[in-house]
Formats: C-alpha cells, sequence, structure tokens
C-alpha cells in the first residue's frame, strides 16, 4: 500500500515527484510512501525541441529531457519507488485504498495523482466518467481533460498537467505538478499550509 502513487513519467508527473522527494525529511513526510509509474512512450516531449523553457539549455530534445528527468529523480531521491514500462489499465475502489492494475501488475494505494497527456485515446477504466473536451485547446485536435476543480477529480485522485486542463507548454506543466505536490503535502500536515525548498544556507 503506498501513500501516493503518481501516473505518468512526463513534466507534469515527475515534476510532482521531485517536489514530494525533496520534502522527505519533514516530519509528516517522512513515514509515507510514494511511487510513480514512469511510462514515457506517449509523451509529447519525445518530439519537443525546447529553445523558451526557463532554466533548459536551448537546443534541448524533449527524449533527453525525459530520460534525464527520470535519472534526476532516482539519483536525488531513490526513496520514490519508480515503476518503469507499465500502462494503467484501470483504477479500482475510493479514499483511502484504491487498486491499480497495469498491464503487467496491480498496486494499491491511498491517493493517486494522474499526470499523463491529454490525448483522446485516454482509456483508464474507472475514469472515464470524468472525461470531457479539453477547454484551452482547439477542438479539431480533439484533446480531452479530466473533470477537476483546482486539479481535484474525487477525494483521493488528483489531476495535473494538460489533462487537468492546462496548455500545453513545459513550465505549465510543471508548475501543475508542483502545485498538487504541495498541495498534499499541506494535506499530509493536517492542513497546515506547507512547500518544500532546498537551500544554502
Amino acid at each position: 500500500m503506498f501513500d501516493l502513487l503518481i501516473i505518468g513519467g512526463g513534466v507534469s508527473g515527475i515534476s510532482c515527484a521531485l517536489v514530494l522527494g525533496s520534502a522527505k525529511n519533514k516530519p509528516f513526510v517522512i513515514d509515507n510512501t510514494i511511487a510513480i509509474i514512469t511510462h514515457q512512450k506517449a509523451s509529447s516531449l519525445q518530439d519537443a525541441l525546447f529553445n523558451n523553457a526557463y532554466g533548459i539549455a536551448p537546443g534541448t530534445l524533449g527524449s533527453s529531457l525525459l530520460k534525464d528527468s527520470v535519472q534526476h529523480l532516482s539519483e536525488t531521491y531513490p526513496h520514490i519507488t519508480q515503476i518503469p514500462n507499465e500502462k494503467v489499465l484501470k483504477i479500482e475502489g475510493n479514499y483511502p485504498e484504491f487498486t491499480i492494475t497495469t498491464n503487467k501488475n496491480t498496486y494499491k494505494s491511498k491517493s493517486i495523482v494522474i499526470g499523463i497527456g491529454s490525448a483522446n485515446t485516454f482509456a483508464i477504466e474507472g475514469l472515464m466518467q470524468f472525461v470531457e473536451p479539453h477547454q484551452k485547446s482547439l477542438p479539431e485536435k480533439q484533446r480531452i481533460q479530466l473533470l477537476n476543480s483546482d486539479h481535484k477529480v474525487t477525494d483521493g485522485i488528483y489531476v495535473i498537467g494538460t489533462l487537468a486542463g492546462w496548455r500545453s507548454q513545459l513550465a505549465i506543466a510543471a508548475g501543475s505538478g508542483a502545485a498538487i505536490a504541495t498541495d498534499i503535502l499541506t494535506l499530509w500536515n493536517n492542513g497546515v499550509q506547507t512547500h518544500a525548498h532546498d537551500s544554502i544556507r
């Protein structure tokens, strides 16, 4: 049983995991188990080239960024369990006990963050009732989002990135993942507002 399972190894999912990982020494986080399914095959970053993203060297390929970000997470926050090469097929149950079925295994988690793309091929059983047309994408692209209120789909299920209805920009997706990470930290901190920063001091 994980305390939190992040689904998706793209920008929003990894950003969420990095912020949560950096909070590992906070007393309300230290005993919580976090995992991320780092499936990246369908990520739009596979074809991306970055010249306009803050902090990223011009000319960086999205495919390189995907690979490097997973390694960054693994090396810096190894306590976060990475589950590669699995695709989520079904989510069952209710908060605080969900069962997540992939093409290879079954997992249990108290809460879930969904950070996969907004393509209309989305087909996770148990979430289809939340699918609606993307509100910030051209209709002809037939993008979708999950119905949510400030990233919350329903108790224990959160959505981030383009699937939460945000535009397809790296900085926006990263911010979305980081935002819900701090919301989860606040939840784990009994509702006391919190965040996670590193410092040279």
